[in-house]
């Protein structure tokens, strides 16, 4: 069971009636959500259901027909609200740029924004590193060179030198085989315990979704079906929860 959360640093995000179309689609249907500060919230359902839209619209990639998000009681469409929040994202390929060094993407928040001298920031990248497990020779490697698993905890890492308030994390595990999936969660909860950050994970990742969340919204077809502990959420009787749940390969 993942820890108990921290309020110290994060910020609880409220949606209230969220939805949003593309065209004749309807992709949230009315979303009504509370994730409570510091604690590892994940959105989990099956492809197509509307969880990474929903996160585009926390990161502000997306605008929303009707309805509203909430950063502390704060609408997050209202003028500077966005700037008063500190807000990572944690992309599906890493979102790595691959003409810069392992140690140039870290800190590259701090140097493109002149935060602090070029020694501090070299120390504040290897602290990072360190904290995903990769050390100063990782830091001269291209993400030519890393394995997909690597390329998720440099993300992790980058992030976090942002010291932020909210992480959010779009299908941190795919691609990955089960082992390196096991890692990246448990970084994943690391990350949430040395920050205190409020994280959304958007997962179909069943066992990624157990095994690092505090609580767990199901999603499906734009709408959350069930929302409780991960306990409660396997004990769910409602049957889309239950199909996805059960769902594996078996031969004819």
């Amino acid at each position: 069971m993942t820890p108990a959360p921290s309020a110290e640093s994060g910020v609880a995000i409220r949606v209230r009636r969220l939805r949003k179309s593309f065209g004749t689609q309807v992709v949230l249907d009315g979303i009504d959500l509370d994730v409570l500060p510091g604690e590892i919230f994940v959105l989990m359902g099956p492809s197509g259901s509307g969880k990474s839209v929903l996160l585009r619209h926390l990161i502000g990639l997306e605008t929303a027909d009707s309805g509203e998000i909430l950063l502390n009681d704060l609408r997050i469409e209202d003028e500077g609200i966005r700037d008063r929040f500190r807000l990572a994202m944690v992309f599906q390929s890493g979102g790595l740029l691959n003409s810069l060094t392992v140690g140039e993407n870290v800190g590259l928040f701090l140097s493109e924004h002149r935060l602090k001298p070029p020694a501090e920031i070299e120390r504040i990248v290897q602290e990072k590193l360190a904290l995903v497990h990769l050390g100063p020779k990782d830091s001269l490697k291209y993400p030519s060179e890393l394995s997909g698993g690597m390329k998720k905890r440099v993300a992790i890492a980058r992030a976090l030198v942002m010291e932020p308030q909210v992480v959010l994390y779009d299908e941190p595990t795919s691609e990955l085989d089960p082992l390196v999936a096991v890692t990246v969660g448990r970084e994943i909860v690391r990350a949430n315990a040395m920050s205190g950050a409020t994280t959304l994970v958007v997962t179909h990742d069943r066992d990624l979704a157990f095994g690092i969340a505090h609580r767990i919204a199901f999603l499906s077809e734009g709408r959350i079906v069930a929302v409780g502990t991960p306990d409660a959420i396997r004990q769910s009787q409602d049957p889309l929860v239950r199909r996805f749940l059960s769902a594996d390969f078996t031969r004819d």
